[in-house]
């Protein structure tokens, strides 16, 4: 029997298995809204007892599905335009984008810190347009490696809230020196919104980490006052779209944090004044 691979827990490190499982259980209902054998695979592979994960987060577990979605979509229409372009994907984490999406000319990076990206290491091999860089996002020294061809897209799926909204400011104003034009696509959380994340997933979940501190954004235009060069393109209530299929009563639990704005997907652009 081949030996299954151990997660550390109590660390933010640990929350990355949220939505793989997600996606996992996802893909094997019978009439699932994402197929990602990718996550079916890690899990399999993963020795750790999501038997909580699944007790408690059927409700969020519709927001991870929903987060992938658009993200896929956000990716799709970008190469669509760009066809060789250059994706991040910041805090990657176990995170499968690349396995769904790749046309076969573009150059993705997962970025994440070293022992997340040596646990990828058990499940991907990097190749000449899939790479893996180990840093904190913060540390933008990393900036240097790189390539841009035709476009630049940065995706930072359920990562960005976790830090204080002084460290993110800090590092959209340096990409913007840096890379002078690029496109970002991430998650945001209102205030209301961490605080029903920390007590409702990470709390019930049974996630180890501290849950002091978070960046909670609105409103989303809010972005625009940190540099002339951000331009909010769009932002998306999460499960906007995304419930077809779901049952009446789900459908009108999603609706509500919708309503009153707590989760969105956001579109950045940065551009040269």
């Amino acid at each position: 029997m081949e030996q299954k691979i151990s997660i550390k827990k109590g660390n933010v490190q640990e929350t990355l298995l949220l939505p793989l499982w997600g996606r996992a259980y996802e893909t094997q209902k019978t009439n699932p809204r994402l197929i990602d054998q990718k996550a079916v695979e890690i899990v399999e592979k993963l020795d750790y007892d999501f038997s909580n994960i699944i007790k408690t987060q059927s409700m969020s577990q519709h927001g991870w599905v929903a987060r992938s979605l658009h993200t896929d979509k956000m990716v799709l229409d970008f190469i669509q335009e760009h066809p060789e372009a250059t994706i991040v994907n910041i805090g990657c984490g176990l995170d499968t984008t690349f396995s769904r999406i790749d046309n076969g000319k573009i150059m993705f990076y997962e970025l994440d810190l070293p022992d997340v990206i040596a646990l990828r290491g058990n499940f991907y091999e990097d190749s000449d347009r899939h790479r893996s860089i180990a840093s904190s996002f913060l540390e933008t020294e990393w900036f240097d490696e790189i390539k841009v061809r035709d476009g630049l897209l940065f995706l930072a799926g359920g990562v960005l809230y976790y830090f204080e909204e002084e460290q993110i400011k800090k590092f959209f104003i340096k990409a913007a020196d840096h890379f002078k034009e690029c496109d970002f696509f991430f998650d945001s959380l209102s205030p209301m919104g961490m605080k029903i994340a920390k007590k409702q997933v990470l709390k019930k979940g049974g996630m180890g980490m501290p849950m002091d501190g978070g960046w909670g954004l609105k409103p989303i235009k809010a972005l625009e006052k940190w540099d002339t060069r951000i331009k909010v393109i769009n932002a998306i209530p999460m499960s906007r779209g995304m419930k077809k299929g779901l049952p009446l009563k789900a459908k009108i639990v999603l609706s509500i944090p919708d309503i009153l704005g707590v989760c969105s997907m956001v579109h950045m652009r940065i551009e040269s004044p």
